[in-house]
């Protein structure tokens, strides 16, 4: 863990040294005003300073973990309150729910002063934070609510079939979470996802026309159209446009598909066109079959995880280095998942690889239906408006962005451009 924390702090002052430029790529020159870069390098340095000291406080309050043995001793504790509330402390799935609702909200009080920080000073000081304070607390309130009351139906499962899975014990757990991820899949942006943002039918108009229009020729399976108001949060209408993209995304299982819109996507590309070129190349991905390669692949890793998880969840040795007197089950996936971690890291980087290629193909996809100048306009505007890095290191960014920055999505689809 601590090779690793090296390794990755080398790359963060690699990213550091290349947001310190105080010149724009040659391929933005001309087109990202001067005014905006300095917005946007200004806002990049501020994160970069505010990653060193959370990561570094992160690695420390691990290592603490481990060495001190607050793992143990929250699960101990647990088993004394269960004790005190006349609760019988033998019963593991009890325990278990105690002891995961103890560390998630340790875990939130710990995280709380480098989240406020984060929005109501970094963010709010470049003008991207629209949370209130009471907002804030009540999305958090709300998450450690969601997670107590679904928390019990996945831990008393798992726990089950751990302790009665045998040699198949791999095979039952992945069913389980296969089941469990389509379940959430089908329930969580219908019933859950409602309950931290409003959704509402996109309105009748030239660019609801344009987008089923181009859904029915492709044959993409269009039941509804949605605005999310992500603007009451944050004017990002994406966390990162290098990892994630939050502005448009698809859901829905076979003949039910949906589209959700960022109304800040919307309101930052301005021109019709340029949000249909974002779709477009969300459809992209449905078209190439991208997001059922990705799920396939989280199943296999998912597989191969609970195989590893089998080989040692009855190595007593492994709980007592810990300081464990028993072997509890989830104490089990913690602790394994603290020894695959350097896996972990290695199979991300292999996942952002065929990620980043992925959203070359999308790119050029959505080129061929035409939409290659609204496309290049549409990112240009959420780059600049999201005060993204203009500057990436490369070594930076192949380790960590599963979409690529903004200056290779622009040569790739220039270079396109250029063959046809």
């Amino acid at each position: 863990m601590i090779f690793m924390y090296i390794f990755e702090t080398y790359l963060d002052w690699r990213q550091h040294t290349a947001l310190k430029l105080s010149t724009l790529p040659k391929t933005l020159e001309g087109i990202i005003s001067q005014e905006k870069f300095e917005k946007s390098r200004a806002y990049s340095l501020d994160k970069s300073h505010f990653q060193f000291l959370l990561t570094f406080i992160t690695k420390l309050m691990d290592c603490a973990n481990l060495v001190f043995g607050v793992f143990p001793w929250f699960w101990k504790r647990s088993g004394d309150f269960l004790v005190y509330l006349g609760v019988n402390a033998e019963d593991e799935i009890v325990h278990t729910v105690v002891f995961l609702t103890g560390v998630m909200i340790w875990s939130q009080i710990t995280q709380l002063p480098f989240s406020l920080y984060s929005t109501f000073v970094i963010e709010a000081r470049h003008g991207l934070n629209k949370q209130t304070v009471w907002l804030f607390f009540w999305d958090t309130i709300k998450g450690i609510i969601r997670s107590i009351l679904i928390g019990p139906y996945v831990v008393a499962p798992a726990i089950v079939i751990v302790q009665k899975g045998g040699p198949y014990l791999a095979i039952y757990l992945w069913s389980f979470m296969f089941v469990l991820s389509i379940v959430m899949m089908t329930i969580y942006p219908a019933l859950i996802a409602p309950r931290f943002n409003k959704f509402t039918p996109l309105p009748e108009g030239e660019l609801r026309e344009k987008i089923e229009n181009l859904a029915s020729f492709l044959g993409f399976p269009l039941k509804k159209l949605f605005i999310v108001d992500g603007s009451t949060r944050s004017s990002h209408s994406n966390t990162d446009l290098h990892s994630t993209i939050m502005q448009a995304y698809i859901y829905g299982f076979f003949k039910n598909k949906r589209v959700v819109l960022s109304d800040t996507l919307i309101q930052q590309c301005g021109n019709v066109d340029e949000v249909v070129a974002v779709i477009a190349r969300e459809f992209g991905h449905w078209k190439l079959n991208h997001t059922m390669y990705s799920f396939i692949a989280a199943q296999i890793l998912t597989f191969l995880q609970f195989g590893g998880y089998s080989l040692v969840m009855n190595s007593k040795d492994l709980f007592q280095s810990l300081g464990f007197d028993s072997q509890p089950v989830f104490i089990g996936v913690i602790i394994f998942q603290h020894t695959v971690k350097p896996l972990q890291h290695l199979v991300s980087f292999g996942l952002n690889l065929v990620s980043r290629s992925f959203e070359f193909k999308a790119d050029a996809f959505a080129k061929k239906l035409g939409y290659a100048a609204p496309l290049r306009a549409g990112l240009l505007k959420l780059q600049g408006e999201n005060l993204l890095a203009m500057n990436t290191d490369p070594c930076y960014s192949t380790y960590y962005y599963s979409h690529p920055p903004l200056v290779e999505r622009l040569a790739a689809i220039d270079e396109s451009a250029k063959e046809d």
